[in-house]
């Protein structure tokens, strides 16, 4: 068997364990309206033993949230506010990355955006 066959093989039947999903972590939140045009943004998170999460989205705490690993899923939901009116998140680990959306009910505006971990400083 060829190197390439053997490698495509074992990637195929490796189990998916070798990726930590976890949503717990610095995360740099890409809330661009356009591709071309990025509008990064920082999210820490904590997941709590009891459920609930902590930490701060768009430079604002966290007031409420809550997580769950169900359908093969990991996700959270929480609360934040700008002063105004209430923004709520949802947010689900895409492998290394994560997904989520962010409805500014007060602006009448659904943001649907993408993450990727922070970098930590040497």
């Amino acid at each position: 068997m060829r190197m390439s066959m053997c490698l495509a093989l074992f990637l195929a039947t490796a189990p998916l364990a070798a990726v930590d999903v976890t949503l717990d972590g610095d995360w740099n939140v890409d809330l661009s309206a356009r591709p071309d045009t990025p509008y990064i943004r920082p999210m820490t998170l904590a997941l709590h033993a009891d459920g609930s999460v902590s930490g701060r989205f768009y430079d604002s705490e966290i007031e409420a949230g809550r997580w769950t690993r169900d359908r093969g899923r990991l996700c959270a939901s929480f609360r934040t506010s700008d002063g105004v009116g209430p923004y709520h998140t949802a947010v689900c680990a895409n492998g290394a990355d994560a997904t989520g959306q962010t409805w500014a009910e007060h602006r009448n505006v659904l943001f649907n955006w993408k993450a990727t971990r922070a970098r930590r400083a040497p």
